[in-house]
């Protein structure tokens, strides 16, 4: 038997070199391939398999890493797809970059765009909110704005919800930045940069015919007057500062102490300002309600007739509106120029 298994075996062999003879090549030179691609042999098909998974998990987007206002760092496997909004500013810059889909809860206070009054609300940041409620709708991110108090960002991190608070902007540059964060934090980056491009070329043009003012009236921008005899402004360094000097303007409360700040009638009167833009419009303050204060009708914008009522929150919030918070606030101060 084994005698025969030998002959075989040599017949074998025989064939194979006769075949190879026939077709000029050399069996010892060119031994044949084990697979398909040339490769090393495996001699262990698992070992194989997990670096191919090294290599798959190294090609992968990386994670989403973020630091907050508070120094956190946020990570994330992948884009925020359930946000809760604790802040109107946040909630219309989700929307603005296209993110909107991705909110699933907002703040009380959050009005705009209208598809926002759809969603659920969790209570307001000045106020209690309601943690079953944002529990409720099983959120993978807590977005808050640094009007929200430690105690309260602590409790909703306390409760095992991921929280970020975005940082507050200061200047339409920071504001930018905050679109770019939301962006990258709900995987809207392209988007974002589009959108960021056409508030710049906006703000140029605005800038651009402003340059041409020949004069910078003084305003007087009223936040609140529920005492109409010492009604609140904005001071320095606010955005409302910062909307009415680009607008071609001069803030009466520039030259106060405070971001908020109360002024007097007797105040007001002495100071005289040229503008007086109503921000408490929207609580419903009048033209009339204030040429009806004692002692207004003397102030030059009461009696030559340029108190405006004008949308606060297109220049409180410092979201996304704030470009359109420029262009209504530069129409008011200078309209000669955009007629």
């Amino acid at each position: 038997m084994k005698r025969m298994i030998t002959i075989l075996a040599l017949v074998t062999l025989l064939l194979t070199v006769l075949l190879t003879a026939c077709s000029g090549e050399d069996p010892i030179a060119n031994p044949p391939a084990e697979n398909p691609n040339n490769a090393a042999p495996v001699d262990n098909p698992e070992e194989e398999l997990a670096e191919e998974a090294v290599v798959e998990e190294d090609s992968a987007a990386p994670a989403i890493e973020v630091v907050d206002a508070l120094g956190n760092t946020l990570i994330l496997d992948a884009p925020a797809t359930r946000i809760v909004s604790l802040a109107p500013s946040l909630t219309e810059a989700l929307f603005a970059i296209g993110a909107g889909d991705q909110v699933v809860g907002r703040e009380d206070f959050a009005n705009y765009p209208a598809e926002a009054l759809e969603l659920p609300t969790i209570g307001g940041t000045f106020g209690e909110l309601n943690t079953e409620a944002i529990l409720d709708l099983t959120p993978d991110l807590v977005m808050v704005a640094p009007l929200s108090s430690a105690e309260q960002v602590q409790s909703l991190m306390d409760v095992g919800l991921t929280v970020f608070m975005m940082p507050n902007p200061t200047t339409l540059e920071e504001m930018y930045d905050s679109l770019r964060i939301a962006a990258v934090i709900t995987g809207h980056e392209a988007e974002t940069e589009i959108l960021i491009e056409s508030f710049e070329i906006r703000v140029a043009d605005i800038v651009e015919i402003i340059s041409a003012a020949e004069t910078t009236p003084l305003v007087f921008y009223e936040l609140d007057s529920t005492d109409p005899s010492a009604p609140w402004t904005a001071g320095p360094g606010t955005f409302i500062d910062t909307l009415i000097t680009m607008a071609g303007g001069q803030n009466l409360g520039a030259s106060l102490q405070g971001d908020w700040v109360q002024v007097s009638s007797e105040e007001l009167l002495a100071l005289n300002p040229e503008i007086i833009i109503l921000g408490d419009a929207i609580w419903g303050v009048t033209t009339e309600d204030v040429a009806a204060r004692p002692g207004w009708d003397a102030i030059a914008a009461v009696a030559n007739g340029m108190v405006y009522p004008f949308n606060d929150d297109l220049a409180s919030r410092p979201g996304p509106r704030l470009v359109d918070g420029l262009e209504e606030l530069a129409k008011l101060i200078h309209p000669e120029l955009f007629e």
